[in-house]
């Protein structure tokens, strides 16, 4: 995901971790190109004239990593998963604060067939996808997880599993699995007029 060595990364982040602010001012320069194009996958969701640019998405998201002391960064993997995880957390609490969830409010659609083939599409708004996915949070967070990673992280399987610390095989099927529940719910949702309740997964 980035072009500088994943050691060089991973050592800065361990070092970071243990307080070391030179760490710190080093690591900034080497991550935030990468970081720019996490922040641009995330803003294609967007539409165009979003008044929340990719730049201003990552000054904001780093801001909140900078905050993270506490966070024992495995590798740079991890790093950018939650980084992922803290830009979509900063567009869905944009969305809801601008009232975009009603109808023709603005909201880019988006398609879980993005990140992956998926034999059905639909095209939920940000915020009813969040809706979606916190539901599945309180029923299979570790689905949830995966859905975060590939969809909006962009991370491959194999690094998906690394930060989950399970298997290849399991990311996938959790993969697919999420995805076909995802659909579901935001399908019943569309047809109701309002998100669906949840249902376990199986």
């Amino acid at each position: 995901m980035s072009e500088a060595p994943q050691g060089d990364i991973t050592e800065l982040l361990a070092a970071w971790s243990r307080g070391d602010q030179e760490a710190l001012a080093r690591l900034t320069p080497v991550v935030y190109r990468e970081l720019h194009r996490v922040a641009q996958r995330h803003m294609r969701h967007e539409q165009p004239g979003h008044t929340l640019q990719a730049t201003a998405l990552v000054h904001e998201a780093y801001l909140k990593l900078v905050d993270c002391n506490r966070v024992r960064w495995q590798n740079r993997t991890h790093f950018f998963a939650v980084a992922s995880q803290l830009m979509r957390r900063i567009l869905v609490d944009y969305a809801r604060n601008r009232g975009t969830r009603k109808r023709g409010s603005g909201v880019r659609e988006v398609t879980l067939g993005e990140a992956a083939e998926v034999g059905t599409s639909i095209a939920p708004d940000l915020v009813a996808l969040d809706d979606a996915l916190e539901s599945l949070t309180r029923i299979d967070p570790r689905k949830a997880n995966v859905v975060e990673l590939r969809f909006f992280g962009g991370l491959s399987l194999e690094e998906t599993a690394e930060v989950l610390g399970v298997s290849v095989d399991t990311v996938g099927r959790d993969w697919n699995t999420a995805k076909a529940w995802l659909l579901r719910e935001l399908q019943r949702g569309a047809k109701a007029g309002t998100a669906g309740r949840s249902r376990p997964v199986s």
